[in-house]
């Protein structure tokens, strides 16, 4: 401990010891911290014009965190959930910095005080059945690119595995035959396996079959043999939705992206009357509450549950301005 400690080497510490060591963070939650760091780290040398690796840690202060934070928003154009993710990262840091340098709590202190920012929390966007189909329905069976996309849309239409699972399945995750089913360690390090449908196990195989043999050999590879990334799926989701729009019209104001896959398993679930505890096992969540808001987006739900209740009588009114001005203001 020194009165005025390099940030440089707490940093690598927090990433190496704290994260990779000691909780044993995932691959996605250690990119996710690291590239906070480095846009943090840019934004520091712009401001401050020092270079990363000369920072103290008092350089690093709840005002000029701040600052960064509204720069994300209003220079790069993040949505309040960016830069709250942004933030918990750093916070992160900041726990870590408390208990290696005491000495500088104070000002740790300040940094951990700064707030999230609350947003509007819209409703979830997911595919209907048809979209689903078109979609299926776009990748050239002929082509090995297409086969794969085929397959990819499926498994995580049909399984809601969450982006990183998919892209990080391995040959040795997929249990075919009696019991079929994906393994995956998802969000805090839990595993847990979803069953697959018999659809499902009928393109896996013969797609499985294509592959090499090696048992760490990615289910879902890019054109080199390896790991597909989250900007190659995108690439992929794009391509096919935009062929797909083609005999699903609706397909043309909805993105598709891989959580929007993961809503749409959700949904069907839904809708086919699974339970809502159920589906917070089926997707991983780490709390029931979570998956509230597919209840509160199913419309469906709602209008089936609105014709069941005895509408309350009314009668028809219509206000009638008295006044020239106010008879203005009604017609604007």
């Amino acid at each position: 401990m020194t009165n005025n400690p390099n940030f440089a080497p707490l940093l690598q510490r927090f990433f190496t010891q704290r994260l990779m060591q000691q909780r044993e963070a995932s691959q996605h939650t250690i990119r996710s911290y690291r590239d906070t760091f480095r846009l943090l780290l840019q934004f520091i040398r712009q401001r401050l014009h020092k270079h990363p690796s000369q920072l103290a840690l008092q350089d690093v202060d709840a005002p000029l965190v701040a600052a960064f934070l509204d720069d994300l928003q209003k220079r790069r154009g993040v949505t309040e959930r960016t830069r709250n993710l942004r933030l918990t990262a750093i916070r992160s840091f900041f726990h870590y910095a408390a208990y290696e340098e005491p000495a500088c709590s104070a000002q740790i202190q300040r940094v951990l005080a700064i707030p999230s920012k609350r947003f509007t929390r819209a409703l979830v966007h997911y595919l209907t059945r048809p979209e689903v189909d078109a979609l299926l329905a776009a990748p050239d069976l002929h082509s090995w690119s297409g086969r794969r996309d085929h397959a990819l849309i499926l498994v995580a239409v049909q399984t809601g595995l969450r982006l990183s699972e998919v892209t990080g399945l391995e040959r040795h995750d997929v249990v075919l035959g009696t019991g079929s089913h994906v393994r995956v360690v998802g969000k805090g390090r839990k595993e847990r396996c979803t069953p697959l449908t018999k659809k499902t196990r009928a393109v896996l195989r013969p797609w499985l079959q294509e592959l090499p043999g090696a048992d760490r050999q990615p289910v879902f590879p890019n054109a080199r043999g390896g790991r597909l990334s989250s900007h190659g799926v995108q690439y992929i989701l794009n391509k096919h939705a935009v062929a797909a729009s083609k005999q699903c019209s609706s397909l043309l104001h909805k993105r598709v992206t891989p959580h929007v896959l993961r809503h749409t398993t959700a949904m069907d679930l839904l809708q086919e009357g699974v339970g809502q505890s159920v589906i917070a096992l089926w997707l991983g969540h780490e709390s029931i509450e979570t998956t509230q808001m597919y209840l509160d987006a199913n419309l469906k739900l709602k209008e089936e549950i609105l014709a069941k209740i005895t509408p309350h009588g009314g009668r028809v009114g219509r206000y009638k301005p008295d006044d020239k001005l106010l008879a203005f203001l009604e017609n604007l």
